[in-house]
């Protein structure tokens, strides 16, 4: 059983995590024009390389986020972990709620003529 270390919970049983499969595979960006083989090649064709690769993992049953294992597939060692950085600032609510976002002013106006509300 491999023990994976999750970058917010610490060292957890593999038992509480799934595998995401290969890490950093970009989607298409105009998937309407793709053939059905290369769609198909999107989806399911992965390299699955003996030696190291970056494989994504989600902590099932702890936090339930995603982050990234470089682990070596000959002798199942983990070499370093990485967090998807955008998706947990959304998650951590630490995006600015609309009222914490600054205000506006309306333009060509100095700062003490910007009144909320009227018309630029």
């Amino acid at each position: 059983m491999l023990l994976i270390e999750c970058p917010w919970c610490g060292p957890r049983a593999e038992t509480e995590f799934s595998c995401g499969g290969e890490a950093d595979i970009a989607r298409p960006l105009d998937s309407d024009k793709l053939s059905d083989k290369e769609w198909g090649d999107y989806l399911f064709m992965r390299k699955n390389p003996r030696g190291v690769h970056r494989e994504q993992w989600l902590h099932t049953q702890g936090c339930r986020r995603w982050f990234k294992a470089q682990r070596d597939t000959v002798s199942y060692e983990i070499q370093g972990y990485e967090t998807f950085e955008r998706p947990l600032l959304a998650m951590d609510g630490n995006e600015p709620n609309e009222q914490d976002r600054p205000q506006n002013k309306a333009p060509n106006q100095a700062p003490n003529q910007a009144q909320e509300g009227s018309a630029p």
